[in-house]
């Protein structure tokens, strides 16, 4: 007799495990057209949400509608590693039971990875199995997998050695607290106040010239001066060179179309290694890229001394007080600027 009221709890896993021990939704080859798709792998940081049912909804119904076709349809099943957002997840459930990442070795912070992933791996799984997805549950696959990142390393060989790709320096989004490249839909931007200084950048003939900048920190790998090609006010100072104050370094004077003539001065600093734009310039003009900090945001060998080792933010105050004392600083202005942070760590990306 039926029930009066649908009962999915009692019906649906009964008919779910029916269908897969008869084989409902395995794919082997044979002479049906084939129909074959790779799940997009959730991510192994946690379990599924709204966003996940609705996209594995709309592929269960396109795999079921293919099977109706007469197709032989295999809907591969997997999870994806998420490696930051996994080691991100994983530590803060060990500061949460008191244990610091950083004292765990390689090892056994690898291991704790692991455990996470079979956790919330197999979770993940069972959801999608209560959803009712057709895949083919026995080609279930992890992207950490031997084979699938040995498939990974051949495919990316396979694109060089075709002229496709190359492996070179460049300008990146970078989160010293995670240690790790960002695309720019992972960094949040925000408009916050700040400062620009006005600093004195001596010219090698005599006489100075003032350049603007929000970033005093990354002076200290100044590698050229650019002005817009069309500002009547350098004209005569093009193919010139200054000297880099606190550093020594004799740097160019050039023109470049990217510098707008309205912001601060009209002359910019260019460091670059630390700043989108200034790569641009910095490979255009063919200057020299000089990195001043490492991996955490610190001051490396690159810089003066005086500066090593210090964060970008006790830098930045030890620079524009150094500029003072040495009679380099001419004026600071309240200035609002675009600041870019993780979405992760809320940390402030360093472009690097």
């Amino acid at each position: 007799m039926l029930e009066k009221h649908y009962d999915p709890k009692s019906i649906e896993s009964q008919w779910f495990q029916a269908w897969e021990e008869a084989g409902q939704f395995r794919s082997v080859p044979d002479d049906r057209e084939p129909f074959c798709m790779v799940i997009p792998p959730p991510n192994v940081t946690g379990m599924l949400h709204m966003g996940h049912v609705l996209n594995n909804t709309v592929q269960d119904i396109l795999a079921r509608y293919q099977r109706m076709l007469g197709k032989n349809v295999n809907w591969v099943p997997g999870t994806d590693h998420a490696g930051i957002a996994t080691q991100n997840m994983v530590e803060k459930f060990l500061r949460k039971d008191g244990i610091d990442p950083d004292s765990l070795s390689r090892e056994d912070f690898l291991n704790r990875v692991w455990e996470w992933k079979e956790k919330f791996g197999g979770i993940i799984i069972q959801q999608l199995r209560k959803l009712g997805c057709s895949c083919d549950w026995s080609r279930e696959r992890f992207t950490m997998e031997e084979k699938l990142s040995t498939a990974v390393r051949m495919s990316f060989v396979h694109l060089y050695e075709k002229g496709l790709i190359y492996r070179g320096k460049y300008i990146v989004n970078w989160c010293p607290a995670l240690q790790t490249a960002l695309s720019d839909d992972e960094v949040e931007r925000s408009e916050e106040p700040s400062n620009l200084w006005h600093f004195r950048y001596p010219l090698k003939s005599g006489g100075h010239l003032i350049v603007a900048t929000t970033r005093p920190e990354t002076m200290l790998g100044d590698t050229g001066v650019a002005v817009n090609p069309d500002d009547p006010r350098y004209q005569h100072l093009i193919g010139q060179t200054v000297v880099l104050p606190l550093v020594g370094r004799e740097i160019p004077i050039f023109a470049d179309a990217l510098v707008e003539t309205g912001f601060g001065t009209g002359c910019v600093k260019v460091t670059p290694a630390h700043d989108a734009n200034d790569f641009e310039m910095g490979m255009r003009n063919q200057l020299e890229f000089i990195t001043i900090m490492d991996k955490t945001g610190h001051m490396n060998e690159n810089v003066p001394e005086a500066f090593r080792s210090m964060s970008r933010s006790e830098c930045r105050k030890a620079v524009v007080k150094a500029m003072e004392e040495q009679g380099f600083l001419e004026k600071i202005e309240p200035h609002t600027v675009a600041v870019g942070r993780c979405y992760r760590t809320k940390d402030i990306i360093e472009p690097y």
